[in-house]
Formats: structure tokens, sequence, C-alpha cells
């Protein structure tokens, strides 16, 4: 943020585009300095309160002094001291002081650096994972209200890219919700498994309290259990070094990769549609899809997901190399690299989520083409069928399948060669041979006898998994996204 009177400069320096272009309100404040500060002082109130409550001499009037201190925080002053100190935790607890002059002598009483910093990052974790699982379970929803619509509508399956048997587009659909189910689960128990540092002190050994506590293991413990419950958390780490283990980084944004991965899927899936006329993502009505082209209508809310969801996936890799080189009890080169990746981390797998909620909420399906496609190459697929109805008619099959391959390969000739429309079922109605089961062929031919059980398993899997997987989030469902840009 400018300080006052330089607004004007703003423009002439770099902004992250996660916040300045993207990123939510409520993602972005999640990892401000206001709220990593007023962080601090929160922690060490909590610090104030349960060594009081434990017999040290801190009085009522230095725990409300603080209490009343807890968000003005002055940050000119602040960012003074720590170019004075080089030393950000001790910056802000003079600044914190110089507002508490009676509570300055106990402000982070036996504490150290870590004490504030690493519990305020698992703090801002936690309240990360708060943000982005129901943003995820709302994409779930709506993809699921899109695939029960189109639960029985069928639609050309596609392996290795290539024509396969028929799918309906609320089967496909139900792929992609099956992969973001994955990551709900995975989310939700990456913020479980979160544990606050707790108080622990320089190099996890609670020396310092034991100290204070004049040998009184049991206070020790006591102390650090109060402040995890007034943190929020149900356990802290049972040993820890300075920090709380880097490993608990590579959890936390493993599972945000993986995330990246199911919608990087998902995203390039709908970019294959939308390139097929099948499905597009929604085109508002002055939108422009290329400068050049007029007539164009690009998929770029798609491949903005696709685009922020590579860098998404490529984050975890600094944790990883992080955890491997923390020597001991632990180095200062862990923090500037976490400054940086923890919270783009949350910020782009918000953005994506938001991005996609948007698509799923507008996804236009073209039944005509997707009919006109089917058109194409089911005739082809129908030959089985065509072979079988023959048999009961009492045909024979080495003559039937020899005479469905001369006319197969000459409507392919006429699909490759000539681009023209596969008429291998008009010469088979040409052709007497067929004439026994030619009063049968739309009912071969129907779309719906080959897509198998795919509306009933979209029905159960729906309703036995997916709708019961969002009932925690009911309550947070509501309200479309409207991307800002």
């Amino acid at each position: 943020m400018a300080a006052p009177g330089e607004e004007q400069d703003v423009m002439a320096r770099y902004r992250s585009p996660l916040v300045s272009r993207y990123a939510s309100a409520e993602m972005a404040y999640n990892f401000s300095e206001r709220k990593k500060f007023s962080t601090w002082r929160r922690l060490w109130l909590y610090l104030a309160q349960a060594e009081k409550s434990l017999g040290l001499s801190i009085t009522d009037e230095q725990i409300r002094e603080m209490e009343s201190n807890l968000d003005n925080i002055d940050f000119k002053m602040a960012a003074e001291e720590e170019k004075k100190l080089r030393h950000d935790v001790m910056a802000h607890v003079h600044t914190f002081a110089h507002c508490c002059p009676k509570a300055a002598a106990i402000i982070h009483l036996g504490a150290t650096s870590c004490y504030v910093g690493d519990n305020t990052d698992l703090i801002v974790l936690r309240d990360g994972f708060n943000l982005l699982l129901p943003k995820l379970a709302r994409v779930i929803s709506r993809l699921a209200d899109f695939a029960e619509k189109y639960a029985d509508m069928p639609a050309l399956g596609f392996t290795h890219y290539q024509p396969a048997q028929l799918t309906t587009v609320g089967k496909r659909c139900c792929l992609w919700i099956q992969d973001l189910c994955m990551d709900l689960q995975n989310l939700e128990r990456a913020r479980d498994d979160l544990r606050f540092r707790g108080v622990k002190g320089t190099t996890g050994t609670q020396a310092s309290f034991l100290q204070l506590f004049e040998g009184d293991h049991s206070k020790v413990e006591e102390l650090d259990r109060l402040v995890t419950e007034k943190a929020g958390f149900k356990r802290a780490y049972m040993v820890t070094g300075q920090t709380y283990s880097r490993k608990v980084d590579i959890g936390v944004l493993a599972v945000l990769a993986s995330l990246g991965a199911s919608i990087h899927k998902i995203c390039t899936d709908i970019r294959l549609l939308a390139n097929l006329k099948e499905i597009e993502e929604p085109f508002e009505k002055d939108q422009i899809g290329s400068s050049a082209m007029p007539y164009k209508r690009n998929p770029m809310r798609s491949e903005r997901c696709c685009s922020l969801a590579r860098h998404l996936m490529t984050l975890v890799m600094d944790p990883l190399q992080t955890a491997a080189v923390q020597w001991f009890e632990r180095t200062l080169d862990d923090s500037a690299n976490r400054r940086v990746c923890l919270a783009e981390a949350f910020l782009t797998a918000d953005i994506i989520l938001s991005t996609l909620q948007n698509v799923s909420e507008g996804l236009v399906v073209y039944p005509k083409v997707i009919e006109r496609r089917i058109r194409q190459e089911l005739p082809f697929m129908a030959t089985e069928n065509i072979i079988m109805a023959m048999v009961k008619a009492g045909g024979n099959r080495q003559d039937c399948h020899e005479k469905i391959r001369v006319l197969s390969q000459q409507a392919a000739a006429v699909v490759k060669q000539e681009g023209g429309d596969n008429d291998f079922i008009a010469r088979v109605r040409a052709d007497p041979y067929f004439s026994p089961i030619h009063k049968h062929l739309e009912s071969l031919l129907d779309p719906s006898s080959f897509t198998g059980r795919a509306p009933q398993q979209v029905a159960k899997f729906l309703k036995e998994e997916v709708r019961p997987a969002l009932i925690p989030y009911q309550s947070k469902m509501g309200g479309k996204v409207e991307l800002a840009l």
C-alpha cells in the first residue's frame, strides 16, 4: 500500500497481478501485512494472558493496555524500527511497546521470533483453507447441477482424443467432479492436520519458559496448551526446532498443487469442447475474443485457469527444497522463500476457483452440434449391432461382416477424401442384402442405446458421494461470481 502522498506513483511500481488483478479481497487480506502484524499482537496478548493465569507477575492493567492496541499499528514507525534493527519481530515489539508503555516489559516474555512468526503462519494457512473450501464446494455444486441436467444427453466420447464409444454430457462432467471431490477431501484433511507451533522457545526445548516458571514443567506444558487453545487449535506439535517442521508446508502446497492439476484438466477439456463447438464457457455481450478477428469466441476464462494452475503446480517445489536444507534446529534461508510461495499458492488457488465457478455457472451446451458429431461417428460404432440384427434375421455373420466392411470403407473415403458426411447408413438402406433389418435401423442407431449406464452412474454418484460431501458447506452455496477482469 502506498504511503500518504505516494498514491500517484502506484502505477509506476510492480504490483503482483495475483492481488492487483485477480484475487478476492478476503484472500488478499488473509496474507496482508495488517492481518500478519495484528495477529502477532494477538499472540503476544495470548501469551501474556496465559503467563498471568499461571502466576507470573503481570497485571490486569497491562493486559487491558494490550487488548486496547491490537489493531492500531503504526506501520511507519515499524518500518523505521526494522530499518534500524534489521529485525522485523523486534521492530514490532518496540512499536507495540510504544503504544503499550505499561505492558512494554512483558511483551514477548520468554518467546523467540518464531513464536509470532510461525504461529501466525499456521493461523493464516488454516484461515486460507477455510476460505478455499467453500469456494471449492460451490464449484462442485454448480458442476453437479450441470451433470444432473445433462445426465441423459448422449455425446461422443474420446480416448486418445480420437472418437470412442458414446458417453453423456453429464457423465463426462462427473469425471471432473470426482477429481474435485478428492481435492475437497485433501484440503479438509490438510487443514485439520495443521497443529499450532505453540510456546517452544529458541530451539524448541522450552528452556526460557522453564526458567520463568522456576523449573515447574507442568506450568510450561499448561502454558503451551492455553496459548494453543486461545489461537483456536486443538493440538500443538509436541516437538519443534526453532520452527515447526517445514514438511508441514510441503503437505499444504501439495494439496493445492493437486487442486491445480484437477482444474487444469477440467479447463483443458472445456477448451477442447469449445473448439468442437459442443460446449462453451460464458461469453459476455460486449466481450471481444480477438483484436484482429471479431468472430472469435476465445475461452479466456479457462485459459486463465490453465495458465495460473501451471504456476500453482510448480510452487510445491519451493517447500520441498526448503525442508531438505533446514540444518539442525533451523536456518533462515527458509524465510524469504516462504513469504513468496505460501501466499502465492493460496492466492492462485483462490483465483482459479473463483474463475472456474464463474465458468461453471454459465456453461453453454449446443445439442445440435453434439448430435451432428454423433451422427458422423455412430454409424461405424453401430456395425456390431447391425451384424447381430442380421444374424437374428437369418443372415450369415461372415457374409454380413464382409458387406459392412466394404460399405464402411466406401463411407470412410467419402468423409476423408471428399470431405462429405458419413453416408454408411444410406448405403446400408440402399443395399437389398440388409432389407430384413431396414425397418429396425432407427432403433439400432438410437444414441441412448450406446451410452450404457452413464445416466444411472451420474444419478448414483451425485446422490451417494457428491451431495453428502457438500452438506457442511450448504450455508455458503449462494451467490454467483463476477470476474473483476
